[in-house]
Parts: structure tokens; sequence; C-alpha cells
């Protein structure tokens, strides 16, 4: 049984005993519990620890957990209703909106309810995790010298020198600012290259929590169409002409949620594009360390190949780690850089120390390499069950590319069938909203296309990630109740 799932019945069990024992009683010892359950001294740790934020127990060390007393009657709730007002008043003249639309966000973010297959996570299961060797790291990192002082504003010199090396070409350390998560550093990107109220050039689909961040930021998502080999150049020239954008944001390597790749014929072309049109390419380069081990040579980032400053790109360790090891770097030429490092000083003035020395000691350690050819054996295995799967239970859905890398497939979903009991229509979002309740019904979580797209989406889809699972014997089974979920919604 996974952890989470075990802390979350241990809880349970827990919380309807307490009415056993009286205000100030004592909870059997936490070994005791250990070899009533089955389950870890982990599990239980963190299961008091659960009850505690609570308020149910209170633990005390050397001693014990024990019922906590009753707390005093809560005070009556007051009166909030006047807040509507206060944050809706002039919201539709705001060129930076105040309220944030996050749903395509907490998708791929929100856990799902304990026995559910999660198909829908955007980051590696604890099994992929290399947290040993973070928690060795974070260890040797808390005992470095002057670990706890305040870090240099851009970051680690070290660290920004290991991240110039990664992106390669003729970036230096000096072009490198350490940021907090690949998220925090597409923020940063938007607001200093983008003013409020301006397009900016999107992929069509792409990633959701980006079109949330230029929504929050007051700019105009554009979309240009990818296909196979990445953003069409030709529609990539027309948007820059029709619309006046001086920003186009792309993943080149492994596209989110396509997974494809730019050609090379396509990468030269884009920057040319770019800049005759004084734009700034926004390369975020998220999974370049989440390769499958049939990939062959990748090609460079594109801010690899452009001597001219139009590319910003972005980079982090936290797919490849962990989604609490928020370590990434922001990488420019020119005079954008300060801004860029002015925008992330007013809004979070660094990365935590410890963070950015733990980060050093894992990626210099020999821990390192093996995990990242460990995880990048394993996605192929899982890439490769997930396929075998789609193509056998469920031929209608159609998977016009497989990846060799990244974390998740891209089918499309079959048309005239959009009904129940195979009503013919069209399957558009609506029938991507009824499977995806369906398959929940049926245990297994996916995520809709239709977040994935700035504008009306030219085909229903779904993406199906295969990383936040336990092992290939749970692709299996999800895909299983995907199928069942599939003859509800469509019929037969």
């Amino acid at each position: 049984m996974q952890e989470r799932s075990s802390v979350a019945e241990l809880v349970t069990v827990l919380r309807r005993e307490l009415d056993r024992y009286s205000p100030g009683g004592k909870l059997p010892s936490s070994r005791a519990l250990v070899d009533r359950f089955r389950v870890s001294p982990v599990t239980v740790s963190r299961a008091l620890a659960q009850l505690a934020a609570e308020g149910l127990v209170v633990t005390r060390p050397g001693a014990g957990a024990f019922r906590a007393r009753p707390r005093p009657s809560a005070a009556p709730a007051g009166d909030t209703s006047w807040q509507e007002v206060a944050l809706s008043a002039d919201g539709a003249a705001d060129l930076v909106p105040r309220s944030v639309d996050a749903s395509g966000v907490l998708v791929s973010l929100a856990a799902p309810p304990s026995g559910v297959v999660e198909f829908n996570g955007g980051y590696l299961h604890p099994s992929l995790q290399p947290e040993r060797a973070m928690a060795a790291a974070l260890a040797r990192a808390g005992r470095r010298p002057g670990a706890w002082g305040r870090p240099p504003m851009e970051g680690l010199p070290e660290l920004r020198e290991w991240f110039a090396r990664g992106i390669g070409g003729a970036i230096t350390a000096a072009e490198v600012l350490i940021t907090a998560g690949g998220q925090s550093a597409l923020a940063t990107a938007l607001r200093a290259l983008a003013p409020p109220g301006t397009p900016v050039l999107v992929e069509s689909p792409t990633y959701p929590g980006m079109l949330a961040i230029a929504r929050a930021a007051g700019l105009r998502p554009v979309p240009v169409p990818v296909d196979a080999d990445g953003v069409r150049p030709a529609l990539l020239a027309d948007a820059f002409r029709a619309t006046g954008a001086r920003v186009f944001v792309c993943q080149p390597l492994f596209q989110n949620p396509t997974g494809a790749v730019l050609a090379p014929e396509r990468r030269g072309e884009v920057l040319r594009i770019a800049r005759a049109a004084g734009a700034f390419v926004v390369e975020d380069d998220f999974v370049r360390r989440l390769v499958h081990e049939d990939a062959g040579p990748l090609p460079a980032p594109l801010a690899a190949d452009d001597p001219d400053g139009v590319v910003v790109h972005v980079c982090s360790l936290t797919k490849a780690t962990s989604p609490s090891f928020r370590v990434s770097a922001l990488a420019a030429r020119g005079p954008v850089l300060e801004r860029l490092r002015a925008i992330q000083i007013v809004d979070t003035f660094f990365v935590p120390r410890p963070l950015q020395e733990a980060a050093l000691e894992l990626v210099g350690s020999p821990a390192w390499p093996r995990h990242l050819r460990a995880v990048s054996a394993e996605l192929k295995a899982r890439r490769d069950a997930m396929t075998s799967a789609l193509r056998l239970n469920l031929p209608e859905m159609s998977l016009a590319h497989v990846p060799s890398g990244g974390y998740h497939l891209w089918p499309r979903l079959p048309e005239g069938t959009g009904g129940t009991g195979g009503t013919p229509q069209a399957f558009g979002s609506g029938g991507e909203v009824a499977l995806t309740s369906a398959a929940l019904r049926a245990g297994v979580a996916i995520t809709p296309g239709r977040p994935y797209f700035s504008a009306e989406p030219p085909a229903a889809h779904v993406r199906l990630s295969f990383a936040a699972v336990a092992n290939v014997g749970e692709i299996a089974e999800g895909v299983r109740r995907l199928r069942t979920a599939c003859q509800e919604v469509w019929g037969g």
C-alpha cells in the first residue's frame, strides 16, 4: 500500500478510536501501533502528527501521545459578505486580474482519493524519486559552513555554474539566476517581457500552468499550432505579424502535452523569426532530465545556439527529483537579465540557501547519474506498457506520437462517440468532462485536454501520465478501468 494512503487510513482508525480515552489519556505507544496495524514507524509518526495538527491529540517527546482536552467553543462566525463587493469592484477594468483561475494547474497537483490510479500526476512517483540521495544531500548541506546564512541574490556561484554548463553554448554563470521552481521562473519571465494587456504567443496545445501565469499577469495568450515536429514556423511568423507580440513561449524538447521535439530545420528558423519581430523566445526546458532510455542524443537547448539574447531559458531540477525540490535556473543575455533579477528579488528575495546547497550536494554525488539512468530505463518501460495497453484495450484512441522523453501520452479521442449510449456527435470538451468523471468513478484519474488550449481545440484529447503510478502493473489496471469508463460514456 502506498505510504500516503496508509497514513490516511491509520488517521481514520485512530480518530474513530479516540472516544475510548478520556481527555489527557495516553494513547498506545508508537511501537504498539506499528505492531498492531503492521505499518512503518514513519506512517505512525505522520498519522499522529496529522491528528496533532487537527487538535485531537497532543504529543510529548519522550512521553508519547495523549488525547487532547476539549477546545473552547468556537466564536460565532463573522459576516464576510462585504468582501464580495470589495473583491469585485471595478474588476472589469483591471489590466492585471485580481482573481486567478488555477483549475488547469490543480488537475495535475491534486492527489486523487485513495485507491484511484493516478494517470493525472505531473511528478515522479515516490518510488522513482531519489529520496535517500536527497536526504543525504540535505544532511550534508546543513553542515556546510555558512549553509544557513543569506545566499547571493542571484544564487550560489557554483550552482549557477553547474546550470550554465548544462545549458551549454556561450552561456556563463553570470547569465544564470537561481529560482524557486520552473513555475516561478516562467512567471518572472513573463512579467519582465510583456506588459499587462499585450498578447503573448503560446504553443497550441500547451501547459495549462503557463496559460494561467499569462492570464494572471493580464496577458492575452495567442495560440500557434504544434505538429509532430514542434511549432510551425510559418504560422509563428504570421502570429507575430498579426498581433505585434514580443514574446513566444515554447517547449522545444518533449513538449507538454504532445511530446513533440522541435525539428532541427525549425530551430534556427524560430530564432530568426523571433529576432526579426524584435521578440523574445521563452524556452521552457522542463524535462530534459526525464529522457527515455531509447531516445538517443538530445538536441541542445535553443539558448545554446543563440548569441543575440533572443532566448530566455528556464530549466529545473524538480521534475527529475521531487515536487518539493524546487530549484531551477533562469538564463538570459543582455540588459533583460537585470530586469529579470530585479523582479525575482522583489517577488521572492532568494531561494533558501540550504536548498541550494542541497542541490549542489545532490548533483555532485555519484547517486545523481545513477538516479537519472534508473529513471530513464523505468520511464521507457512505463511508456511502452501504457502504449501497449492502450492499443490493445482502447484502439479507439489515436496515438499519433509516442515520445522518447517526458512522462505522459496525448491520445486523441474518437469522433462520433460523444454522447452516452453511442449517440453520434463530435466528442468535444463536454465529452472530455464526461469521460474524466466516468474514469474517476471507475477508479482512475485522467486529465482532460481542453485546459491545454488557449482557444477552441481542433479535437478532443486526454493526457495520461505514467510517472505518478507505482509500477507497470498499476498502468495495466488503470487502462482497464479507463476502458470501463469509455464503455460507460461511449456505449458498447
